[in-house]
């Protein structure tokens, strides 16, 4: 399959799913939904970015739920003791930061696969969440607090999706314009030679642990901010649903491959699949099988072609 038809193939199919379900629900084309659409996939979307600089350099990240909610909960902890909502939001991202740090020496200096860091972190980060809060919710915030997930900016724009086109301008200027995404690429696609060639791997993958953990504490905040409480059991399942959308979006389980546009398709193909299903009464429980399904597809188109790159290659 020629190149240019793999990147497109993800916009094609995310208009046919669109076409489809507005054929089935006219309601889905409505600005209301349209808008909903939008607030509900900036989560997902935002988390996803930071994952497409993790997997394009050949890493992975399944503890991004759990750090969501340690992030959303800390925020609100000290929201809810009075500080301003900008602190909340402030302590949220640097504490995103600090486990992604804590992931990335992990992976980095420790040589442990990313799989086993993260799959660790899931539990260890959750555990700590609910035993900070013991399993309740943290309430009594600001509700101005709730402007970040239900605002709109100039009375149009939803907040969330304004945070999601500047989050997605400064990933795809650091991917396509700067050293740390060159690096990324070239990590990603032999780890070996980049060492080889001088580039301090260890420290730049750190450096994309941290950037991922950084755009999870934000979309903590903005999860939070959407309930107005701080809900130690959010973001279950994100992590499936953020690799999901790194994946359809023509990024690679074994690295060296990603954009930030695809990934934004990606996590459009599955909120408008989700808010369609929800629009046509499908059960949730599909839901799950449907994206589980989609993941299996494209990763296994994913490898065919890696495949037959490399017999094309011998």
């Amino acid at each position: 399959m020629p190149e240019w038809i793999k990147r497109i193939l993800p916009f094609l199919s995310l208009l046919a799913l669109c076409a489809l379900i507005a054929v089935l629900e006219p309601r889905f084309l409505s600005a209301g939904n349209l808008a909903s659409v939008a607030r509900q996939t900036a989560v997902i979307t935002i988390m996803a970015m930071g994952m497409t600089m993790v997997m394009v350099s050949g890493g992975i990240d399944l503890s991004v739920g759990s750090i969501m909610a340690f992030c959303g909960v800390s925020g609100a902890m000290i929201m809810a003791g009075g500080s301003p909502v900008m602190v909340g939001i402030g302590l949220s991202v640097l504490t995103g930061i600090a486990l992604g740090v804590l992931n990335g020496v992990a992976v980095a200096t420790l040589r442990i696969p990313p799989f086993i860091v993260t799959l660790g972190a899931m539990g260890i980060y959750r555990g700590a969440v609910l035993l900070l809060t013991d399993g309740n919710a943290v309430v009594g915030l600001p509700s101005g607090f709730g402007y970040l997930a239900e605002g709109n900016l100039f009375g149009v724009l939803p907040i969330p999706l304004v945070i999601v086109v500047v989050v997605a301008v400064t990933v795809h200027f650091i991917l396509s314009q700067t050293r740390l995404g060159r690096y990324c690429y070239a990590i990603g696609s032999n780890v070996e030679a980049a060492r080889y060639a001088g580039i301090n791997v260890a420290r730049n993958q750190i450096i994309f642990y941290a950037i991922l953990g950084a755009l999870t504490g934000l979309a903590g905040a903005i999860e939070s901010a959407r309930l107005v409480t701080g809900q130690p059991t959010s973001g279950e399942g994100y992590e499936l649903r953020v690799i999901a959308a790194v994946v359809i979006g023509g990024g690679s389980l074994s690295g060296g491959q990603g954009t930030v546009l695809g990934t934004i398709i990606g996590s459009l193909i599955m909120g408008v699949l989700a808010n369609g299903a929800n629009l046509l009464g499908i059960s949730s429980f599909a839901q799950q099988i449907v994206i589980g399904a989609v993941i299996v597809l494209a990763v296994t188109f994913d490898e065919f072609q890696r495949r037959r790159l490399e017999s094309t290659s011998s």
